[in-house]
């Protein structure tokens, strides 16, 4: 595969592997990443984790502002394919069908469900029990290419958006390396999606990462774990913002909505709509991550109990 020149297109961690997989296996001859932005209290620029894995390995880089109106140096290169992941921007038609063996992308689900920014997130927050990667060919719609492989992994209660993103980065790094002989070959399935399966995983809005506790305690304890470690769930307490980071499901039907029933040293236990939850770890406003029992004795158990979170 080393004599195919291919461009890849990404920037979040997540495409850390993918990138790195592809650099030790093809002929990558062009990185293209967001516009580096500026982060932390003292605005400094920070560069893309992708571009980070590009410059160390000498690979040009290339961050246009808007790839549709800014993509002749990616043609410039004459590549093979293009194979992105977790780009960012919707990709102009021109830059997926010039390359000889078009444009796929490494998506961190099994299409057609959970389309979209946020599949991983979603795919807690929404219960699935399990999810995976998606190779797949680009079309001009996103995420409604035709299926060229896919690799599943189970989601258990002990997983949050950390682990998934994890274990479906390192998935999709080895995935991509075993499909692309195929590709190039052209003995690859082209699957197309069923339309009447799909299901959408949009960008996480900020409405989304306040906490319903009239929600019952299942989707209270996905949405906690959809949310970590970023961006996290929160709630208020006496109109202060309080970020919950992990939480036990808890079979206590006692109480009213909301409600702090108990404090115990396993945590906070709260009321939802059918049963509770037990608060385990939280972050006050201001404050660093603490596990709820020392929150509670630093707040004063005995004036937890009976308060609801709203």
């Amino acid at each position: 595969m080393k004599e195919k020149k291919v461009v890849f297109m990404g920037t979040p961690d997540f495409a850390v592997p993918v990138l790195k997989e592809l650099i030790d296996n093809t002929n990558v001859v062009l990185v293209v990443t967001q516009p580096d932005k500026k982060v932390g209290r003292h605005q400094e620029v920070e560069m893309t984790p992708v571009k980070k894995v590009a410059l160390a390995n000498n690979i040009p880089v290339f961050q246009p502002i808007k790839i549709r109106e800014d993509f002749e140096e990616i043609l410039n290169m004459k590549p093979d394919i293009i194979i992105t992941c977790a780009y960012g921007q919707i990709i102009p038609n021109i830059l997926l069908e010039t390359p000889e063996y078009k444009a796929i992308n490494v998506h961190a689900s099994l299409l057609p469900k959970l389309r979209g920014g946020a599949p991983l997130h979603k795919s807690i927050i929404d219960g699935y029990k399990e999810t995976g990667i998606t190779i797949m060919y680009m079309i001009d719609k996103m995420d409604a290419g035709d299926i060229i492989e896919q690799e599943k992994i189970e989601i258990t209660d002990e997983d949050n958006v950390g682990t998934i993103h994890d274990k479906l980065s390192t998935l999709g790094a080895s995935l991509i390396i075993k499909t692309l002989p195929s590709i190039f070959n052209k003995t690859n399935k082209r699957i197309k999606q069923d339309e009447n399966e799909v299901t959408y995983a949009y960008n996480i809005k900020r409405e989304e990462e306040k906490i319903d506790f009239n929600k019952t305690s299942r989707e209270v304890f996905n949405q906690i774990r959809g949310l970590y470690p970023y961006p996290i769930a929160y709630t208020t307490l006496k109109d202060n913002i309080i970020k919950i980071t992990e939480a036990r499901l808890s079979e206590k039907e006692t109480g009213h909505i909301g409600e702090i029933t108990e404090v115990n040293k396993n945590g906070i236990i709260v009321k939802c709509l059918d049963k509770s939850i037990i608060i385990t770890k939280l972050k006050p406003s201001g404050k660093k991550e603490m596990d709820a029992y020392s929150f509670a004795n630093g707040y004063g158990k005995e004036n937890l109990i009976g308060r609801k979170f709203k």
